[in-house]
């Protein structure tokens, strides 16, 4: 094995074992919680070493970047986790097992328009807005609510829960009140929709520097780069 897939293979097994202790002490079963292993920073290589080391699901935050990898690395479940354009949708919606960033009403309906025109269902997550940073994509807390109509009346979409960034941090437990206030939400929006086609189980939350608080607040995807991928030495 050489020396970059070495130590790939020891950051995921550690990631793996903090995964299953933040789970563990949250009452709840490892295999809960899912990680996407954050691509944006390495090329495709380093990609199909983490697919060979038994992570499936690959997350990408440019569209450009998941249409060229995934192009290379079909095995993969691509996750697009990044700003998403309406008029990169097309492309997208072909090779993404699911959406975390959908941001606002227009985008979910085009989204939606592109699904039944390519006659697929597409699987996406509502991004929302916690930490209350205006540099940031996504629906606000507050507005969410308002969404429920448009949900009810998605021909070929799914919802299947939330995603949010919390503010960067040193520490991370600054960052519960945000996972927190995203479980609150779906919560919510779950008794709205009772009885819908929309999953709503799905909470995509925690980066390299606080997926384990995440867990905590019941986070069932993570979506991990630096703490995985960063700084990797050469094969």
């Amino acid at each position: 094995m050489n020396p970059r897939k070495t130590e790939l293979a020891r950051r995921l097994a550690e990631v793996r074992q903090r995964t299953a202790e933040a789970a563990g002490r949250s009452g709840r079963p490892v295999n809960s919680v899912t990680l996407v292993a954050v691509t944006k920073t390495v090329e495709a290589d380093v990609a199909s070493e983490l697919v060979a080391l038994g992570v499936a699901d690959l997350g990408e935050n440019r569209p450009q970047e998941l249409w060229r990898k995934g192009a290379t690395l079909p095995g993969a479940r691509w996750h697009m986790i990044g700003h998403l354009q309406r008029n990169k949708v097309e492309k997208t919606l072909q090779l993404s097992h699911l959406i975390h960033s959908v941001d606002s009403q227009r985008l979910l309906l085009a989204v939606d328009a592109e699904a039944v025109a390519q006659n697929l269902t597409a699987d996406v997550l509502l991004e929302v807005n916690c930490s209350g940073e205006e540099a940031k994509q996504g629906i606000t807390p507050a507005d969410l609510p308002r969404l429920s109509a448009a949900l009810a009346e998605l021909r070929q979409t799914r919802v299947l829960g939330l995603m949010t960034m919390a503010a960067l941090t040193d520490d991370p437990n600054l960052a519960r009140p945000a996972f927190a206030r995203l479980r609150l939400a779906l919560d919510d929006l779950r008794g709205r929709l009772a009885g819908s086609v929309h999953p709503l189980d799905q909470l995509s939350m925690g980066m390299s520097g606080d997926y384990e608080v995440a867990i905590g607040e019941g986070a069932t995807l993570i979506r991990l780069g630096t703490v995985l991928v960063g700084g990797l030495p050469t094969p």
